[in-house]
């Protein structure tokens, strides 16, 4: 279970029932509850109520989703919380909104409300009514099935919202206003009069999914391809980049082992660029190696991230430099035994803000990565920098394995520029081949920041690439 909520940046966002209960403990052992016996009312369930509060006073309105599913055990203290805090809440100003399945039997053609039913009859026997219901289902609701679930739920028909199977989650907006979910809201707290939705935006998007001017084909090379979700925010990015450059994004993911013992380039031919993901492991990084080999020599736009960065120097350094021995202490790590030339190495300290992290190889591996946003500098006139458009920029890390610098030289000389340091310069942040069209490598996660407003610079700029490509063939 986990509480999420939307807020301004710097401010926590997510907290998981495990972070809940460590923090409880935490301050029993600091004596911060005075020997009491803790217990889930009121300590866990207070907790939660202290998270949710967290930056109340700087915004007009605060959305808290609680994830997982009524009835569950370990749902009881969120639920409980958010009943309690309710209470605190001067009436009026809060109201709560419940996520429910509408299933249709194919079979005999019928909706059935009677989990919807039964999901608000056991929020309503621990305390809590829904003022607002969001029904997940394949197409509308049928006005006699709205009424039944208005008159057995105790909500207005109006507050009956459908949330329909869509095309596109970027119409999800549009589809809202059209049910009228934006105006129920009103109506819940009592603002009246209130002026129209300006939904502008949300129609240019929605009109830059259904209407491009064209499609580019990216292929994402990577190694957990089975659970498509593993790489979603990659995917997002990539059609956040589609929408700047008014084309679709066609992903086919591709299975990096599958190059581990066949030939890279009859999968490869035909993308319109190249992408690698992160990782952990060795498993199927050859394969991403022969990806990146292939983008290098074929011209192609190759975009490298974390790992994908990881394995595009190694091929540099293997296939370019001369060093036929290059690889990662991650790979000698996991096997026990020392195999590679250490091109990507341990990462055993970093700057933090004001102060240096260590890290250990024999360190407990929870909470031990390079994790959150870093500061970066990019190379004047470098590729990178023009993209951003500044020299100085900030990204999102999620690593525990690094580019050793002490290699800089031999790869530069190559023709690899280090484009993006640290800004004590020990640490490589990005890659780029000086003779390629656009080949760039990350240790970020740039798809973190991306958004369908404002994507993120790199997935525009490569998508552009994508598309300057796909009119070429």
């Amino acid at each position: 279970m986990n509480v999420s909520r939307a807020s301004r940046r710097g401010k926590p966002i997510s907290v998981s029932s495990g972070r809940v209960y460590s923090t409880v403990l935490e301050k029993e052992r600091r004596g911060d509850y005075l020997g009491k016996t803790i217990q889930v009312i009121p300590h866990v369930t207070n907790e939660i109520k202290d998270f949710i509060k967290i930056g109340e006073d700087e915004v007009d309105f605060m959305l808290c989703e609680i994830g997982g599913t009524v009835g569950d055990i370990e749902g009881l203290p969120f639920f409980e919380a958010i009943r309690q805090f309710s209470q605190d809440k001067p009436r009026g100003e809060c109201i709560f909104m419940h996520l429910t399945l509408l299933p249709f039997i194919k079979a005999s053609g019928e909706l059935k409300t009677k989990p919807t039913q039964h999901s608000v009859k056991e929020l309503r026997s621990i305390g809590i009514a829904p003022d607002i219901l969001v029904c997940r289902s394949e197409g509308p609701i049928p006005e006699k099935e709205r009424e039944k679930l208005a008159l057995f739920c105790n909500v207005r028909p109006e507050s009956v919202i459908a949330a329909q199977d869509l095309k596109s989650i970027y119409e999800a907006p549009l589809a809202y206003h059209r049910e009228g979910l934006d105006q129920a809201v009103l109506d819940a707290f009592q603002i009246a009069p209130a002026p129209k939705p300006d939904l502008a935006r949300w129609e240019d998007v929605a009109d830059r999914i259904y209407n491009p001017e064209g499609a580019v084909n990216v292929a994402i090379v990577g190694k957990y391809t089975q659970l498509e979700d593993a790489y979603k925010s990659i995917a997002e990015a990539l059609t956040h980049g589609g929408m700047a450059n008014r084309v679709r994004v066609q992903i086919q993911w591709v299975d990096a082992e599958i190059f581990e013992s066949q030939d890279a380039a009859p999968h490869l031919q035909g993308f319109h660029a190249i992408l690698v993901p992160g990782g952990f492991g060795e498993r199927g990084t050859e394969g991403k190696i022969k990806a990146a080999e292939f983008a290098r020599q074929h011209n192609v736009p190759y975009l490298g991230i974390c790992l994908g960065m990881q394995m595009a120097v190694i091929e540099a350094a293997r296939n370019v430099v001369g060093l036929k021995a290059a690889g990662s202490e991650e790979f000698d790590h996991e096997a026990g035994k020392r195999r590679f030339e250490p091109v990507v190495y341990h990462l055993k300290e970093w700057v933090q803000g004001n102060h240096k992290v260590a890290r250990s190889v024999s360190d407990d591996k929870g909470g031990t990565m390079r994790l959150g946003a870093y500061d970066a500098t990019l190379l004047e006139n470098s590729k990178v920098a023009d993209i951003y458009g500044t020299q100085a920029i900030d990204e999102r890390h999620r690593h525990r394995y690094e580019v050793d610098i002490k290699y800089r030289d031999q790869l530069e000389a190559a023709g690899l520029r280090f484009s993006g340091m640290s800004p004590d310069g020990r640490l490589p942040e990005i890659v780029e081949w000086t003779d390629h069209p656009w080949f760039i490598g990350v240790q970020f996660h740039p798809e973190l920041k991306s958004k369908p407003f404002d994507p993120h610079p790199l997935f525009k700029d490569f998508i552009r690439a994508a598309k300057d490509v796909s009119r070429l063939v």
